[in-house]
């Protein structure tokens, strides 16, 4: 069978306060999720300080890299949201204030409420498009494949359901797994051999001791039911071969 080269994308999730683990980080797990609904195979994710060195190194390395990069954090009105200014550098454009996402602040704002650092959220790079927000006006944007998102998990939501629309993905990327009591070394060569009989697929084994069980998750992710479908009851078989009866992520058989 002929394979598609699977669209792919890149997070960077941008914030001192993620890397210190005073915030711990949601958006990746919203994006992928979603990404994958659409045909678009989150393929790396990266956690970066604000550093803006850091941010354009990153930023240019992985932009040619994949077919999109989303961007959380670092696009609000304080001396350390330095996210839009940075990405500005990295495509070699100047940083400019844009006429309508100024307009949605003043509109969003009482006058005597704005003020120079809540108008640093009206800063995007020159050729900028806006991506909007919502929930609290002040937008994101979209540079060439980047795609710059708060890192506020409510407002990235409703700015990521504003643009979906815009990606070309593939089919959707399905999942199926089950659950093993069996240990995990038990299954690897014949889990390894299946992974070979079906390369078009993503194999993963997941090993876990919860409730006084010890076992393994096994997943399957592509975007041929038929093949998912084949490849799932080849598993089973390799599970019932070491005399465990396979069950569902549910407990169920």
């Amino acid at each position: 069978m002929t394979a598609t080269k699977p669209v792919t994308a890149c997070v960077l999730i941008i914030g001192n306060e993620v890397l210190s683990g005073r915030t711990q980080d949601v958006n990746l797990k919203f994006l992928g999720e979603n990404l994958n609904a659409i045909g678009i195979r989150v393929t790396e994710a990266r956690i970066i300080a604000d550093d803006e060195a850091t941010i354009i190194d990153i930023l240019n390395e992985c932009r040619p890299a994949h077919d999109y990069v989303f961007t959380t954090g670092g696009i609000g009105p304080t001396h350390d949201d330095i996210t839009s200014a940075s990405i500005a550098k990295a495509f070699g454009v100047e940083l400019v204030r844009h006429p309508d996402a100024l307009a949605l602040l003043m509109r969003h704002y009482r006058p005597e409420d704005v003020n120079e650092a809540r108008l640093k959220m009206a800063d995007v790079p020159a050729g900028a498009t806006l991506v909007h927000n919502p929930v609290s006006s002040a937008p994101g944007f979209r540079m060439g494949n980047v795609f710059v998102l708060a890192g506020v998990p409510e407002i990235m939501r409703a700015m990521f359901d504003g643009i979906k629309h815009e990606l070309a993905g593939g089919p959707p990327i399905l999942s199926r797994s089950l659950i093993a009591t069996a240990p995990e070394g038990a299954l690897a060569l014949p889990f390894g051999e299946l992974q070979k009989q079906y390369p078009d697929l993503d194999m993963g084994s997941y090993p876990f001791q919860r409730l006084g069980r010890v076992g393994v998750s096994l997943v399957l992710r592509g975007t041929d039911p038929g093949r998912m479908t084949e490849a799932m009851e080849k598993l089973k078989a390799i599970v019932r071969d070491l005399g465990v009866e396979p069950e569902d992520e549910d407990g169920k058989p």
